[in-house]
């Protein structure tokens, strides 16, 4: 078997493949700001609680936005609506540069931009997550999902931060640019997947109310008990991985001295163990039950809270965190698969939407969390907060993952009948 065959298997469709092209594409520019991003913003203030606000400005507009946009997904074309939302992120980047190379930028300006962009990934996310359960059999989700995870771990976390670092280092508007340009080809490679109506149901009834359309997926989420389980514990669980996150950046540079490119590096060290956790799904899906792999994915998050908390040094934190990548690929692909295998068609993007904003609502509850925290008590202290709160749900959410794993049973013998 050739490599671009294992990478994108002939019988997922030639659909699949631009979908792959373009996530790939657009990842490189994401992970290029995972590092600029926060290295800018912290060029232009010391205040742990404005770094904080950076990441929190992006990802609030899933608060705000998150349920609408799933709705919409549901109605119209979900690959026009990527397209157009990905031209408004590009545009958006290009203005960014022009205030950066003009001199004109301050640091209230970048979190306004930080905004507008969130605003704009809300609706490239929550319908890019539909596409996938269109194109492929559900057989073969775990496969096309692991197959995106890939891409995201090699262009958005491996490749892109250092990148994003060394771009920064040579002047603050060219690792923005590179981005632009990457998300205005990711519109193009999307472009040539075949229009996507929306489903059939949503077609055929009478156009409801916006807000009609949010009660019923949530009505559906709730009386789903395996889903709705896996919602609350991303929500939970990202409040507390998001606490010390928030201000990353300054543990890195600060307390471990790793500076701008080891800070840079650090990140794409999850990006490593992620990988090697991409050769390995395979063998860990057939070995072990679903129920299994979650649980220790999720100790293994509270081990890592611990050990950033206890260590100084640069070189221990890189193997923690390539850890992290092992174990939040299979977590990651895993969560993804079960929901999508699940939910209907035509409730896709609303149930993405209701998880999206359990993910984005954790990382903003958290990263203010965080920011406050290591503004009174210092660069290590969200690293405890995050320690005590995902043990402490670890323990409650412990037997409730067992549903989960059913319903990944059950809805494989239906897929097999």
């Amino acid at each position: 078997m050739g490599i671009g065959e294992w990478v994108a298997p002939t019988r997922l469709g030639r659909d699949f493949r631009w979908l792959l092209a373009s996530s790939w594409t657009s990842n490189i520019g994401d992970g290029i700001a995972l590092a600029a991003a926060p290295l800018l913003i912290a060029s232009m203030t010391d205040s742990p609680i404005l770094v904080a606000a950076g990441a929190v400005l992006q990802f609030l507009p899933w608060l705000l936005f998150g349920l609408h946009a799933g709705a919409i997904a549901d109605r119209l074309d979900r690959r026009l609506l990527i397209m157009v939302a990905n031209g408004v992120r590009a545009l958006v980047l290009v203005a960014l540069c022009a205030f950066l190379v003009t001199g004109a930028a301050s640091i209230w300006l970048v979190l306004i931009v930080a905004f507008v962009y969130g605003c704009a990934e809300v609706f490239v996310d929550t319908t890019s997550s539909t596409l996938l359960p269109m194109m492929v059999r559900k057989a073969d989700l775990g496969v096309g999902n692991a197959r995106l995870q890939a891409g995201f771990l090699v262009a958005n976390q491996f490749g892109g931060p250092p990148l994003g670092a060394f771009l920064f280092a040579l002047g603050s508007f060219w690792p923005f640019s590179v981005q632009a340009v990457s998300v205005a080809l990711a519109v193009v490679l999307i472009s040539r997947i075949a229009a996507t109506p929306a489903p059939k149901k949503a077609t055929d009834s009478p156009r409801t109310p916006v807000h009609t359309d949010i009660a019923v997926g949530i009505r559906w989420l709730w009386r789903n008990p395996p889903v709705r389980t896996l919602v609350l514990i991303i929500l939970t669980f990202n409040v507390t991985w998001a606490a010390p996150w928030g201000v990353l950046v300054l543990y890195a540079t600060d307390h471990l001295g790793m500076g701008p490119v080891g800070y840079g590096a650090l990140k794409t060290a999850s990006a490593i163990g992620g990988l090697l956790a991409t050769f390995s799904f395979g063998w860990l899906e057939r070995r072990f039950s679903f129920a299994t792999l979650m649980r220790v994915c999720l100790s293994a998050e509270v081990a890592m809270h611990l050990a950033f908390a206890l260590t100084t040094s640069g070189t221990v934190a890189f193997v923690i965190m390539v850890a992290f990548g092992a174990y939040a690929f299979v977590w990651g692909t895993i969560s993804t698969t079960v929901r999508q295998r699940l939910v209907p068609h035509e409730l896709q993007g609303r149930i993405a939407s209701v998880n999206m904003v359990g993910v984005f609502g954790g990382l903003v509850i958290g990263q203010a969390i965080g920011g406050v925290i290591a503004q009174v008590w210092g660069l290590t202290a969200p690293w405890w907060f995050a320690f005590t709160g995902a043990a402490i749900t670890l323990v409650l959410v412990w037997r409730p993952i067992s549903h989960i794993a059913a319903a990944r049973i059950d809805d494989e013998t239906d897929a097999a009948g």
